[in-house]
């Protein structure tokens, strides 16, 4: 058996963020990167228990410049055993499924893994995309994934409750929390990851459907106003008058 999961590099949570170039483009000044957590924490280590399950062997894979290979380094430190990196440079969806695709088919996975999304961006194409392309079926949102030989049993949320579906391998599937509990790479895996096989490989030609025209920070919030408990007629009047919210 043979999977494989997508990473994705994203800033760190606690980052400052702000734009150049007439706020068209992020600016990674002091910027400190991770792999993006639905990545690492549900799609990866979910792989990794079956890889320890069933001994299947574990790709990865990322699309990026050679600024992405500090984080697919920690994805091998965590336990893949092989990483690729597409040295391709968008911000565009498709362009990114269609190498992740292109890199796919001639592998021939059974399973593919993708987190249900990236924290920067908040897409949640990739996956369809993928499966598109390959004519494979997909499961987005997954929360569970069981394996029973070629038959997968994925519990994902719908609105309102919970579906479990049924489907045979290969399947694409993106993933979120409850798939799995997040893991801390040991001094073992960093050690080993430094000699595991990176390869890096050229883009397929691929079209780019979209384009970043600028990016805004969300309006700075409101200082907030505290208003003694024994005048009530003065919150009802900020509420009606500056909230606006009766």
């Amino acid at each position: 058996m043979k999977i494989l999961v997508c990473i994705s590099k994203t800033p760190d949570t606690t980052a400052k963020i702000a734009f150049t170039d007439n706020n068209t483009k992020f600016s990674e000044a002091g910027v400190q990167f991770i792999i993006n957590p639905y990545d690492e924490w549900y799609a990866l280590v979910r792989a990794l228990e079956i890889k320890e399950a069933t001994g299947a062997t574990l790709h990865l894979v990322t699309v990026g410049g050679a600024d992405t290979e500090p984080v697919i380094r920690k994805a091998l430190a965590l336990g893949g055993d092989e990483a690729f990196r597409i040295n391709g440079d968008s911000q565009d969806s498709y362009y990114i499924a269609a190498q992740i695709a292109a890199h796919a088919e001639q592998q021939g996975y059974d399973i593919i893994f993708t987190g249900k999304e990236t924290i920067d961006f908040n897409g949640s194409g990739i996956g369809g995309m993928v499966a598109e392309m390959l004519q494979l079926p997909y499961v987005s949102i997954a929360a569970k994934f069981d394996l029973d030989g070629t038959t997968a049993t994925i519990r994902r949320e719908i609105e309102g409750g919970e579906e479990e579906v049924q489907v045979s391998l290969p399947v694409v599937v993106s993933c979120q929390k409850g798939m799995a509990e997040a893991r801390i790479p040991n001094m073992r895996g960093i050690m080993a990851a430094r000699t595991k096989p990176l390869t890096v490989t050229e883009p397929v030609a691929a079209e780019t459907l979209t384009s970043i025209v600028s990016f805004e920070l969300p309006p700075a919030k409101a200082g907030v106003k505290l208003v003694p408990a024994d005048n009530p007629a003065e919150l009802v009047r900020l509420l009606h008058e500056e909230a606006k919210v009766i």
